[in-house]
């Protein structure tokens, strides 16, 4: 527990102040390339901790490390402006946009180039996830099953898009508790057409349609003194059928010794290119979460590793990064209207406890992918309307554009102070949120 602690704590302080480092770079390099006078580079907010001064800039690190800013002359409404050529607002307004741009497209940049980097040094992912989307199970009861969904079924097109992977199919229902999520599927020479609602499932209320993705059933993993170990099975053997029937998932496979019970099951694997049956009798054992479940002692979690050249890891760095952005513009669509919860987004607690996880896996490229998602995220989300952030300074600046004069200086503070106000309500919403997921008990509290 102590280890996990102090893994979230470094881990999303490193990756905060890379994120913000960066940010706030982008700020600073457009506004020296254009004259803008900087008196300000912060990492945090509040008071002042440490920093130097070198010319015209305080580079500083403040008290409240979750943020930071560049502070340039004139910039703020309530500044006392001179009119000097060094001054924010004496810039035309195309280049006061492009020092707004800068940060966000610096985040964006930062976020290509870390999954580049990973999809050159060591890419490790499940082996369905980046495969053709091919059911290899269908939960009982579950949304997939009320339509009729069954295993090895092919999702050939989610939506409008067409031939996706797993990865993007996951996703989408993911995004989509309640929610209608049109499917056409190849089953043989058929394509059958079917809507599907996903369920509300786990204490991020993502959605989740029952469906598990077909592969190889390759032992990674066996428990000594297991009926499995028992039975002469071997790390590396393929499962391929169980009583004659074929096995396409470890949930298949799971909810077989289910029913059998303490009967004897005829597993047919393959070794070396041969296939060879095994008998195995399943033991009732006690689950991590109290449930008595019968077990044979083997765990399948077969992984591949990309190593791709430059150039096909930018193309798809490039492509991986599109795709999240448009999950994430219809995540935030889905909240305006909605249709799914807030819980679904992290606040600094979930970041620290996923970057935790991730910085105590072996190697850096885990947590250097997991910084790239976040840096997307960072960078999307202050390229939004709302004023305070970069985006919502663009839009006045278009508006202005538009009206051909400046919005005077009281409108322009109440929207900013009423735009404060409510990210400051937002934040407090979304850190509360990360609470209740991780301190047991205050649900049952505040309910």
């Amino acid at each position: 527990m102590a280890a996990n602690l102090y893994y979230s704590i470094v881990s999303v302080f490193f990756v905060l102040a890379v994120m913000i480092l960066v940010h706030e770079l982008g700020h600073f390099a457009a506004a020296k390339l254009f004259g803008v006078r900087v008196e300000v580079f912060s990492i945090g907010f509040g008071k002042r901790l440490v920093g130097f001064r070198r010319g015209e800039t305080d580079y500083r690190i403040s008290v409240l490390p979750f943020g930071g800013y560049v502070k340039m002359s004139g910039e703020s409404p309530l500044d006392q402006r001179a009119g000097g050529p060094e001054e924010f607002m004496s810039h035309p307004r195309w280049q006061r946009v492009v020092i707004a741009l800068a940060g966000p497209f610096m985040n964006i940049a930062l976020a290509i180039g870390l999954l580049t980097w990973v999809y050159m040094v060591h890419y490790e992912h499940p082996l369905y996830l980046d495969q053709a989307a091919v059911v290899g199970w269908v939960a009982p009861g579950s949304a997939a099953e009320k339509v009729g969904i069954q295993p090895g079924d092919k999702i050939i097109q989610i939506g409008s898009s067409k031939n996706p992977d797993w990865e993007y199919v996951l996703s989408k229902i993911m995004l989509s508790p309640h929610s209608a999520v049109h499917l056409i599927i190849q089953r043989g020479d058929q394509q059958l057409q079917k809507t599907v609602f996903p369920e509300v499932s786990g204490q991020d209320q993502l959605g989740d349609a029952g469906l598990v993705a077909q592969q190889p059933f390759t032992i990674t993993q066996m428990e000594p003194g297991m009926p499995a170990a028992k039975s002469g099975m071997q790390i590396g053997d393929d499962i391929v059928a169980a009583d004659g029937m074929p096995v396409r998932s470890t949930q298949s496979l799971s909810h077989l010794l289910q029913q059998t019970k303490n009967h004897p099951v005829v597993l047919t694997i393959k070794r070396n290119g041969q296939q060879i049956d095994v008998t195995v009798t399943p033991q009732l054992t006690t689950s991590d979460d109290g449930r008595q479940v019968y077990r044979i002692g083997i765990l399948s979690m077969p992984v591949h590793v990309d190593k791709l050249p430059f150039t096909q890891a930018l193309s798809r760095s490039i492509d991986s990064n599109q795709k999240n952005s448009l999950l994430i513009l219809e995540l935030v669509k889905r909240m305006l209207q909605r249709k799914v919860s807030v819980k679904q987004m992290e606040g600094p607690i979930g970041i620290a406890r996923v970057t935790g996880m991730y910085a105590q896996q072996q190697g850096w490229t885990p947590l250097m992918g997991v910084m790239a998602a976040i840096s997307l995220n960072l960078g999307i989300f202050n390229l939004f309307p709302i004023p305070i952030l970069d985006g919502g300074l663009i839009l006045l600046l278009l508006i202005e554009s538009v009206i051909r004069r400046d919005i005077s200086q009281p409108i322009k503070e109440r929207i900013y102070q009423a735009a404060f106000v409510c990210l400051i309500l937002f934040a407090g919403m979304v850190i509360f949120n990360d609470m209740m997921k991780v301190i047991p008990g205050i649900t049952h509290h505040v309910q």
